[in-house]
């Protein structure tokens, strides 16, 4: 600049530049008006009074408002995960949603903060310079002006072009996220099969990813600052010889001059603001993209509609014409019709993939069927809210699920008012009464990594939920795979209590817990290919008798 200065003023020539020392000696020379300047610093020292507490307030407001946007946005994102499909989490990693949660949700609110207030005092600032400029000299404010449009089309090409890093950075993040999250679940495994190379060399993919990404992004971005001063540095030294010419040819006086100088710097200072600010919304504009994409998902039906409701059950289940696939083109359950009276025991066999769980799923209402009905007391599933559905059934599965409370708290899950009398009947049916005397602090142990419970004792935990919860129907998915034979038959004897006079629907691999069971039914790629009782299907000699002599083998 100062080179490009001098070669400006050397084209002027000598004698000109000696009549703009004149001026500006002639300006610093002439006398002083103390009273004036006097009223003006007072009006200043208003002015920077006011701007200290309109700062505060802008900060206070403006963290206020982002802190309650990252709630809500919190907030939706955790009703949305209740109103989504179960299909749309067996595609999804659990890493990447808690990534929306957590990472995204976490850099919108950071981002705003700090650039929002920023944003809306440079933009006033920008604004505010330039009708002072413009009310002084036209001319002037349209040289700043044209200097600085260069520095807007830069932006603008930057932003364009770095946006897209900015999207790719918070996907990878999601993504690395999501391989943390499923090796420490899986840690165990990993540890048994020797993977941690593989798990490395993995995480070390999405990791290299994320950090092109980026330092793509933040480059980019990067660039806008030093662009900023230039085109501020640019600006300033057109508006000086610009004022220079002017003022030798008379059009205007040394005090227009330094107005100028000093609104130049005004009108500059904002857009390297803009360019800071313009660096952190986009990295809230990447993840508010990620937000928005997760909250625009489609939802399960609304059925606030539906007037139909299941009162005093019976416990009569009807699978009519059944038919139902995860994907279209792929149909799993096949025109699948049965009946269970009320009271029934009724057990669900066959090999690994037939369909059991899916059948169990589908009676719940996990997922909508592609074709027939499912009616309970005669009265069809897809008439009935999904809550009310769900209400009139306890259902324990193969994988236990505890949360981070107390053992109390784990059995007595949404079942409102459980005394004690209750819950040690309970527990003392699973065998688990023993166990949960010798912890520190009985029903008020707090369940969390400190606290070791095997693989069966969480199993009996879950039994006693079901057990507490005490509902008309009864579903067991594998339910004492975890546990060993003397504590299966204790509880195997609980459940029996459990299930009288109730609708039961047991999946079991050990065929030996389901010998009493009422009807047996044998399902094979969907379809069920026989029905009967133990004694029966062992009399027909066919696939459930192939199943139970392969376990029973000696």
């Amino acid at each position: 600049f100062l080179a490009l200065l001098g070669a400006i003023l050397t084209l002027i020539g000598p004698s000109q530049i000696a009549k703009i020392t004149n001026h500006i000696t002639n300006g610093i020379n002439s006398t002083l008006d103390l009273d004036s300047i006097f009223n003006i610093g007072i009006i200043l020292s208003i002015i920077y009074l006011l701007s200290y507490v309109f700062s505060i307030s802008q900060g206070i407001i403006v963290n206020n408002v982002m802190q309650k946007l990252s709630h809500k946005f919190r907030t939706d994102i955790s009703n949305k995960i209740n109103r989504l499909p179960m299909s749309y989490f067996f595609k999804t990693s659990k890493g990447d949603v808690l990534s929306r949660v957590t990472n995204d949700v976490d850099t919108i609110g950071r981002s705003m903060s700090q650039s929002f207030g920023t944003l809306i005092s440079a933009v006033t600032l920008f604004f505010g310079s330039l009708f002072m400029m413009a009310i002084t000299n036209m001319t002037l404010t349209i040289t700043a002006v044209l200097s600085t449009l260069i520095g807007f089309v830069f932006i603008i090409i930057i932003m364009k072009n770095s946006q897209k890093y900015f999207v790719s950075q918070q996907m990878h993040l999601g993504k690395v996220n999501g391989h943390i999250e499923e090796m420490f679940s899986g840690h165990t495994v990993v540890k048994a099969y020797n993977g941690e190379s593989i798990a490395i060399k993995t995480f070390d993919e999405y990791n290299e990813k994320l950090l092109v990404s980026a330092f793509r992004s933040q480059a980019l971005s990067g660039i806008m600052m030093p662009i900023m001063i230039f085109i501020g540095n640019l600006g300033y030294v057109c508006v000086c010889i610009v004022g220079a010419l002017l003022a030798l040819n008379g059009d205007i006086g040394f005090d227009i001059i330094v107005s100028f100088m000093l609104y130049i710097r005004l009108f500059t200072q904002p857009l390297n603001q803009i360019a800071q600010s313009m660096q952190s919304m986009q990295s809230a504009a990447a993840a508010a993209e990620r937000v928005f994409e997760f909250l625009e998902e489609p939802e399960m039906e609304d059925e606030s509609y539906k007037t139909d409701t299941l009162t005093e059950i019976k416990g009569l289940v009807e699978f009519k014409n059944v038919s139902f696939g995860y994907e279209s083109s792929k149909i799993i359950i096949k025109n699948f019709s049965m009946v269970a009276e009320p009271g029934q025991k009724i057990a669900i066999v066959g090999p690994t993939g037939a369909g059991k769980t899916t059948i169990v799923n589908l009676l719940m209402r996990f997922y909508d069927i592609s074709a027939g009905e499912i009616l309970i007391d005669g009265i069809s599933t897809k008439d009935l809210k999904r809550e009310q559905v769900h209400s009139k059934f306890c259902m324990v599965l193969q994988d236990t699920w505890l949360f981070n409370g107390t053992v109390r708290e784990n059995l007595v899950y949404t079942t409102p008012d459980v005394s004690d009398a209750a819950l040690t009947e309970a527990v003392k049916s699973v065998g688990l009464y023993h166990f949960i005397q010798t912890l520190p602090n009985g029903y008020d142990t707090i369940i969390n990594d400190s606290l070791t419970l095997s693989s069966g004792q969480k199993q009996q935990i879950t039994i006693a939920r079901a057990i507490i919860a005490n509902k008309p129907m009864l579903i067991l998915d594998e339910a004492t795979s975890s546990v060993d034979t003397r504590t299966e038959l204790i509880i195997q004897q609980a459940m029996d209590n459990l299930m009288k006079d109730r609708t039961s629907f047991v999946i079991a691999h050990r065929l030996s817990t389901i010998r009493n069971s009422d009807i047996i039914l044998v399902v094979k790629d969907g379809d069920i290919i026989e029905k009967g009782s133990h004694d029966e299907l062992l009399a027909q000699n066919g696939f459930y008798a192939t199943l139970y002599n392969a376990q029973f083998e000696n």
